[in-house]
């Protein structure tokens, strides 16, 4: 049976490992639409690989070149905001959300559509408005499956028994490209040094989420919508292999472990084919080979960003959506060498703090999401100013 599929953020690196799985099962899979950024010529080549039926670039700007790459194509197209949301409206039973950062918020939420599936790999969904875009979910009748592969193999681990019977889920961290580093040489390291993750090849941000195990947190937030976990019952364990990628640990005392080669490619197919085995023309994993895996905690010290994530989760409300908008612009200034490594830390743990005596209730719809996410990221540009490091 052939499945119609949209595939949100279409050029970014989960969008093109989807593209490879749908191209490896034609028979599987028909692509209805496909949604870029900025690059025109990148979401107009996609197009044409997985003969879709529309292309839809966030960008308005970019309209004109993206026209003129698919002419005579016989592919529709469209920018901006209505064409997004033209894109999300479009027959497809299956929606996979890859669009990056909080921007993917309002395309990813406008996709529930009663039947459908959400193949979700955008995380601001789940941490900026989980409770509003789970309950719009649930009322609309829409399945969310996780794309993460820490999500994806707790999702599959999860049928090893039932709910009840849950006394923790364990994600698990490569431990980024200073695992081994001192607090002090962590401290002097450049945007490029941070940004050269050791096993994944993702989007720069996410690149620098990993570093400050930011990524970890956010991570334990979504695990908390995903699977109606408590903080108490969601771990972080180090793994430098990035061969388990998830663990369950049951009321019994036994262990159940989600194991991959760290391709991306394997949690979409799983995701896509709705907890079904796709046969997939990938490397297999040879434990023998690889000889030895390793794990230690998580040190919360050299790596206070985690500790930062796990506090808002417990918190709840709004704090979630807060530390998220905050970590985005703190980010983005060390990644402009405005600002050293741990001040990412002290701006959104300085953020937070200021929202925590308000005491916000978590956002009941989307738009409340997007008001708290502009607010904090208002507070976090106005502490920004008071930290930038002065020119060299």
């Amino acid at each position: 049976m052939t499945r119609t599929l949209t595939i949100l953020g279409a050029t970014g690196s989960i969008g093109r490992s989807t593209a490879d799985v749908v191209l490896a099962h034609r028979d599987e899979f028909r692509v209805e639409a496909v949604v870029g950024g900025k690059d025109a010529k990148a979401l107009a080549a996609m197009a044409k690989r997985l003969d879709a039926k529309f292309a839809a670039l966030a960008d308005e700007a970019g309209l004109s070149d993206l026209r003129a790459e698919l002419a005579d194509s016989g592919i529709e197209s469209g920018a901006g905001d209505s064409a997004l949301i033209e894109a999300v409206d479009r027959d497809a039973e299956i929606v996979l959300a890859a669009i990056s950062g909080t921007a993917g918020l309002r395309p990813t939420h406008a996709a529930l559509k009663p039947g459908r599936r959400i193949a979700l790999a955008n995380k601001e969904s789940l941490v900026c408005a989980g409770q509003a875009f789970m309950a719009d979910a649930r009322r609309l009748g829409v399945e969310v499956m996780p794309v993460d592969s820490e999500h994806n193999a707790l999702d599959q681990a999860f049928a090893a028994g039932q709910g009840k019977d849950v006394e923790k889920a364990v994600i698990t961290a490569t431990g980024g490209p200073f695992r081994t580093w001192s607090r002090e040489r962590i401290a002097a390291a450049s945007p490029a040094e941070a940004a050269a993750h050791p096993v994944w090849s993702m989007g720069s941000k996410i690149n620098i989420d990993s570093a400050t195990l930011m990524n970890k947190g956010l991570e334990l937030i979504e695990a908390h919508h995903l699977f109606d976990l408590g903080a108490d019952q969601l771990d972080v364990l180090v793994h430098p292999e990035a061969i388990v990628h998830g663990l369950v640990q049951w009321s019994d005392g036994a262990l159940t472990a989600g194991l991959a080669l760290p391709d991306m490619k394997v949690p979409i197919a799983n995701a896509l084919r709705h907890r079904q085995r796709l046969a997939m023309d990938l490397p297999r994993l040879d434990l023998a080979s690889i000889g030895r895996l390793s794990f230690e905690r998580a040190d919360e010290d050299r790596f206070p960003c985690l500790a930062a994530a796990r506090a808002a989760l417990k918190a709840g409300g709004a704090m979630p959506t807060v530390l998220n908008a905050a970590n985005e612009i703190a980010v983005a200034a060390f990644m402009g060498g405005k600002i050293a490594f741990y001040d990412i830390y002290e701006i959104v743990e300085s953020v937070c703090s200021s929202f925590a005596a308000r005491q916000l209730q978590a956002p009941a719809t989307v738009a409340e999401a997007l008001a708290i996410d502009e607010e904090a990221r208002r507070a976090a540009s106005a502490r920004l100013g008071e930290r930038v490091m002065a020119p060299v």
